[in-house]
């Protein structure tokens, strides 16, 4: 049995849901407010949040910012009178997955509902993460991002970086970065080496405090917290 928090002010509105939804084999907890709602959370855990907007204390998208601080995975459904695309906006930001404007047909967010929980009881994909430091490495996606930034690497620099970081800390030489990242063996083409590791270190080190990528004079270059 799927259990659901619901965040409603409206006491009729907050009745009919509750009695629909349990009705529906679901168990449902109702609160009025946001600062209830957060102590109703050690009751956990949940597995669907409905949040209406304006409540009293902390409002329902301050309620969905701060739950996806801690919770990145329960689904947040958003039940408002709010209608616009802005306030949509507002909500899928600060990370609701679907949005229900009222007056809606209780079917409806019954259909909702259980979308979101079957999408949320699918096997994720696995991603494969380099991380050091605040560095991020998403060998999946072949993204990077550095303190949550995302950076824009060319294919050449990526997958320098990528050998770098899969040295886990130990020095590479220029020879062996040009053999297993460019696939050459001449020795007049290592200052090509040199070049791109000053365009990653103007991409991956210029604008943050601390330096990753590192030399060691006469044997190569590591990828490093020092």
């Amino acid at each position: 049995m799927a259990r659901i928090l619901l965040l409603e002010d409206d006491s009729i509105l907050s009745n009919e849901i509750s009695t629909f939804l349990k009705a529906k084999g679901f168990a449902c907890d109702c609160v009025f407010d946001g600062d209830v709602f957060f102590r109703q959370l050690n009751a956990g855990p949940y597995d669907l949040y409905l949040l209406d907007i304006n409540v009293p204390r902390m409002n329902g998208l301050e309620v969905c910012k701060q739950l996806r601080t801690t919770d990145q995975g329960t689904p947040i459904l958003m039940l408002t009178a709010y209608g616009e695309i802005q306030d949509k906006f507002d909500a899928f930001e600060r990370g609701a997955d679907d949005y229900l404007v009222k007056p809606f047909h209780l079917d409806e967010l019954y259909i909702r509902i259980l979308a979101l929980l079957r999408r949320s009881t699918q096997p994720q994909e696995k991603r494969d993460i380099l991380s050091i430091a605040d560095l991020e490495i998403d060998l999946t996606e072949m993204k990077v991002k550095r303190a949550g930034q995302p950076i824009d690497l060319t294919p050449k620099e990526y997958h320098l970086l990528v050998f770098l970081a899969q040295a886990k800390g130990r020095t590479v030489s220029k020879q062996t970065i040009a053999e297993e990242v460019w696939d050459i063996h001449f020795e007049t083409s290592l200052n090509t080496i040199e070049v791109y590791i000053n365009f990653l270190r103007k991409k991956i080190d210029k604008d943050f405090p601390q330096k990753l990528i590192h030399t060691r004079p006469g044997y190569g270059y590591y990828l490093n917290v020092e």
